[in-house]
């Protein structure tokens, strides 16, 4: 093996040519780009080339020129900080990204970002940086692969085959995400899960001496992971035989602890911080290179062998498709049936009924929970979305959103019997019923995998006030275009008794903030239904649902406008001629305004009521509906809503009031908090009638 220490250069080379100019290639292309941006992370590309290159030259099932290929294999660069050297291997073996877009290494507009992004780069199969959250999306992944071989494989026919593989650093491992979401891979026996693990000592300003000494092996063998170290990251068939030998694990997850030294090759910065996030400098890099025998000259160079070599993949890839459409082709002879129900997850696509059996709610004084009609609507359309699979952080029976007889997604080997809360149906790989436990922060990288997968439209669920856990997450899906849903319930002060810390203020807007990311907060069940429906329907976006514990009434749509305008975001649910006062209320406080309006006509006070569920849609629409909706002929407004005012000040304008909440609730029954916290059309009525004097005095 190839040794090199700070002072000098020794040789003891044990693996050929070829493979060591392939492993240099990936090292200096990755070091040119840093240097060349003077910007990013030379040290991971330099110690992991030689995995990586095992790894991606004489393992990864993937076709260049094609990386949506269903069948391919995931991998996944947990630590996005070595972006470089994801981007050196998709252009070495033939990907749509060019030399020049490797020159244009995190620079405006290119394919090369600092961080790989999903959706930028051919290849890239999940967004990361984040540490941690490439490991929590690898797991997701491997659960839907799971599930899919489940449900679709058969006996002759082994048409979902393929592994997720991940590279992933000491900081990964550092982050509470990756051990929440090893502890569940482990328990799922996920054996198609395979992490390289970078252990190369360092972090971005210290040695990890100082902070994570603990015995990862014996940590992930406790979590149920097959483990192997390899002592020498230059060793490419030590590595060869690790990655084999994990693939032959087929009930548990595997993580091949290499250890390596960051920086690899460069005399002064090996081994140092320093190499983790600056480029090397010039000198640096010039003498790394006559360290390990590679041109000074020119940069950016690439070796006519080495790209012979990687351009294999071409061919490779294009073959092992070319065979696994033969197979689906006669698998779609044989089972006409699921083929066509794989392709269409395969293509997004919904089935024609898929919301036929979505229930009408009659109007209703008393109503119900917009959780529990959440609830209902979910099972009316799971029976025809084989796709829809989720669960919560241990929260079913308060967020209400299991899937009766679906099954669930539990490792195969585990007695049914033993266990508490499961649901009828399908227990093993094909249940759809996915139990997180108390792992909010997993749950949401795990979901993000299963979107970025495919095939599957993932939902997860857990209280409102819990969405800061998943924010990290959350964040992610918009960025990706991920197209999950998240079930938030217990929107507000109305919880009730558990108090300050489970009553949820600030969270509406903080999720609002998010771009690219539509929160609904529907008024009732009607508006839930519709919101449910958005959310199925919804591409390339995650769709957040902010629902009630306590219940709220059934508007009755014979009066009021029909609920399924709740696709505009707002709109007029009540309107008189020459209207001089508009309430807007979003979720639970539209029935507030509703009976508010009852007292101002009483004083023949003509109000228009809006509902806005959504600011995401409403912001959507034109600009004519939106003025139509809120006219800036009507000066007069008050919007009402449980939460942080911040924000209504641009719907309710210069003259209008916003009734919210600017402080942290209390412990009290729900009725005493909407009460105390002036959530009552006697309230609002108050305040509307104030307005009005000032507007005639």
């Amino acid at each position: 093996m190839l040794q090199v220490s700070n002072k000098k250069k020794t040789l003891a080379i044990d693996h050929n040519a070829l493979d060591q100019q392939c492993i240099n290639t990936i090292r200096f292309l990755s070091v040119d780009a840093v240097e060349k941006a003077n910007s990013g992370h030379p040290g991971l590309p330099l110690d992991a080339a030689p995995m990586a290159y095992v790894l991606w030259t004489k393992h990864l099932k993937h076709n260049p020129k094609n990386p949506k290929w269903f069948n391919r294999d995931r991998f996944v660069l947990s630590a996005g900080h070595g972006s470089m050297l994801l981007y050196s291997l998709l252009h070495l073996t033939g990907y749509d990204l060019s030399i020049e877009q490797i020159e244009q290494f995190r620079q405006w507009k290119s394919k090369t970002p600092g961080h790989p992004e999903k959706n930028i780069t051919p290849g890239v199969e999940t967004t990361t940086g984040p540490l941690g959250q490439g490991f929590g999306n690898g797991v997701g992944m491997a659960i839907a692969q799971a599930y899919l071989a489940a449900r679709y494989n058969k006996p002759d026919f082994k048409i979902i085959d393929n592994y997720i593989y991940g590279l992933v650093s000491d900081g990964d491992l550092m982050e509470g995400v990756a051990s929440e979401a090893a502890s569940l891979a482990g328990h799922l026996k996920l054996g198609k899960l395979i992490y390289l693990y970078d252990d190369n000592h360092i972090t971005l300003s210290a040695s990890t001496q100082l902070t994570f000494t603990e015995d990862c092996a014996k940590r992930f063998e406790a979590y149920g992971w097959h483990t192997i170290s390899v002592n020498d990251g230059n060793d490419t068939k030590a590595l060869d035989k690790a990655i084999q030998e994990a693939k032959k694990e087929t009930e548990k997850p595997s993580l091949i602890l290499v250890r390596t030294h960051i920086g690899y090759g460069s005399p002064h910065k090996q081994d140092t911080f320093e190499a983790h996030g600056s480029p090397l400098g010039e000198e640096e890099v010039k003498l790394t290179k006559e360290n390990l025998d590679w041109p000074t000259e020119p940069a950016f160079y690439v070796p006519q062998g080495a790209t012979e070599h990687f351009r294999k993949a071409i061919e490779l890839g294009k073959k092992e498709e070319e065979e696994w459409n033969t197979m689906f082709a006669n698998y779609s002879k044989k089972y006409s049936d699921l083929a066509s129900d794989l392709n269409r997850l395969i293509n997004s696509e919904l089935p024609a009924n898929w919301d036929s059996e979505i229930p009408t709610f009659q109007a209703d004084t008393r109503g119900m929970a917009t959780r529990v009609a959440c609830s209902k609507v979910m099972q009316s359309i799971s029976k025809h979305l084989p796709e829809f699979i989720g669960g919560s952080a241990d929260l079913n029976s308060s967020t209400h959103t299991a899937l009766k007889d679906m099954g669930v997604f539990e490792n195969p080997s585990m007695k049914k019997g033993d266990t508490q809360g499961a649901e009828k149906g399908d227990w093993g790989y094909n249940g759809r019923n996915l139990f997180f436990g108390v792992r909010e922060h997993a749950m949401g990288a795990i979901s993000n995998g299963l979107a970025a997968y495919g095939g599957i439209r993932p939902y997860c669920s857990t209280f409102l006030i819990f969405s800061d856990y998943m924010r990290p997450a959350i964040r992610l899906a918009a960025i990706m275009g991920l197209n999950v849903i998240y079930i938030f319930t217990h929107d507000s002060i109305a919880l009730g008794e558990d108090g300050t810390t489970h009553q949820p203020v600030e969270q509406l807007i903080s999720l609002r903030a998010i771009p690219e990311l539509t929160l609904i907060r529907p008024a009732d069940a009607s508006e839930t239904a519709e919101a449910l429906r958005i959310a199925i329907t919804t591409k390339n976006k995650p769709v957040a649902l902010a629902l009630t514990r306590q219940d709220v009434p059934t508007i009755d749509r014979n009066r009021f406008a029909k609920a399924d305008n709740l696709k505009y975001g707002a709109y007029i649910l009540e309107d008189v001629a020459n209207a001089e006062l508009v309430l807007i209320a979003s979720g639970s406080e539209v029935h507030l305004i509703i009976e508010t309006s009852e007292l101002l006509k009483k004083d023949n006070v003509r109000v228009r009521l809006v509902s806005m569920p959504s600011w995401e849609l409403f912001e959507e629409q034109s600009a004519e509906y939106r003025n139509q909706v809120l006219p800036s002929s009507i000066e007069l407004r008050i919007a009402v809503e449980a939460g942080s005012p911040i924000g209504w000040e641009c719907y309710v304008g210069a003259k209008g009031e916003v009734i919210g909440i600017k402080k942290f609730g209390s412990s009290a029954p729900a009725k005493v908090m909407m009460q105390e916290y002036g959530f009552t059309a006697k309230n609002i009525y108050d305040r509307a009638t104030t307005i009005l004097k000032k507007q005639k005095s």
